[in-house]
């Protein structure tokens, strides 16, 4: 579970990127899936996007993406979404630290 700032961090950091995945007229089915797991397993954090005539809104896009590949729905904004899987062994990107309570 991100934490705010942690959400804030990888937001800025989505900011400057590319759109590498799209969800369009097919829905999410089993190859967006596969492009989705595929591209955070080499990237991290991915930038996405549902085209006009997709049947899902970006909202249920980045959950059922984020569900099946065990990532996490950092923003949807408009028709784009970002989503985030932290690597097992050589994680790019260091997250700020959580303040213990």
């Amino acid at each position: 579970m991100l934490t705010g700032k942690q959400r804030a961090y990888l937001r800025s950091l989505a900011n400057s990127m590319e759109t590498i995945l799209l969800v369009g007229k097919g829905g999410i089915g089993a190859d967006v899936i596969k492009q989705a797991d595929g591209a955070l397993a080499a990237r991290e954090l991915i930038k996405g996007k549902v085209l006009e005539n997709s049947p899902v809104t970006p909202r249920e896009a980045a959950d059922r993406i984020a569900a099946a590949t065990s990532s996490e729905a950092v923003q949807v904004i408009g028709s784009k979404f970002v989503l985030y899987r932290k690597r097992e062994k050589e994680s790019k990107i260091v997250l700020p630290k959580t303040r213990k309570k």
